[in-house]
């Protein structure tokens, strides 16, 4: 498998399994020992890969990150004709509504890796490109804008709401994830509040987009 295959394009069957088999073995990983606390060559024997392939794939822990925002992000526009009819806000309400659902199978060692980044402010400062890219195509599954100066304010306004409503979906525990829900709706009220006063609507007269 080549890197090119894992960034970006459509990889193979073969490296989509392989990839979705790196994630089921890293983020159980991760919760047991945290971002720091695991090695390579466990990961591959979890994963049940060459620990060299694996390099050539996945220079550093970091790669990982990036391999996983894309994944979530692909499992979620393979199903953005969901979201093509209603409003702007319920175009995104479902967008993220279905980014977490992609979360939620590893959701204990997301969670930790979350808590973790938050005292590593190099951490999160080298994934806030990655986080920008995803929200930028999170507002084109809900057929909204993220091009250009205005772009750029919605892309940051939905990374602002894409955070808290991780901060909610960490403390919720509940099956139908209704407090979650209910941050995501208040954040995207803020945002919208936003949009409104910067004047970044588009030319279409239903769209409201987001804006921080």
């Amino acid at each position: 498998m080549s890197q090119s295959n894992d960034l970006g394009g459509t990889p193979p069957a073969d490296a989509s399994r392989d990839d979705a088999a790196l994630m089921d073995a890293l983020w159980p990983l991760v919760a047991e020992r945290g971002w720091n606390g695991f090695t390579f060559p466990e990961l591959a024997e979890r994963a049940g890969q060459d620990l060299a392939a694996l390099r050539g794939r996945l220079p550093t822990k970091f790669h990982l990150l990036r391999l996983h925002s894309r994944l979530v992000d692909q499992a979620v526009l393979r199903d953005a004709v969901a979201t093509a009819s209603g409003t702007p806000r319920d175009r995104l309400f479902d967008t993220l509504m279905r980014r977490l659902d992609a979360l939620q199978p590893h959701r204990q060692g997301i969670i930790r890796f979350g808590r973790e980044m938050r005292s590593d402010p190099l951490l999160g400062l080298a994934l806030a490109p990655v986080l920008a890219a995803s929200m930028a195509w999170m507002l084109e599954a809900a057929r909204i804008n993220a091009c250009g100066t205005a772009g750029v304010l919605r892309v940051n306004g939905l990374s602002a709401v894409w955070i808290a409503t991780l901060r909610a979906w960490e403390q919720d525990d509940s099956l139908d994830l209704g407090a979650t829900m209910a941050a995501l709706d208040r954040a995207l009220d803020k945002a919208e509040r936003a949009a409104r006063t910067l004047r970044l609507h588009q030319d279409e007269p239903t769209e409201t987009p987001v804006a921080h």
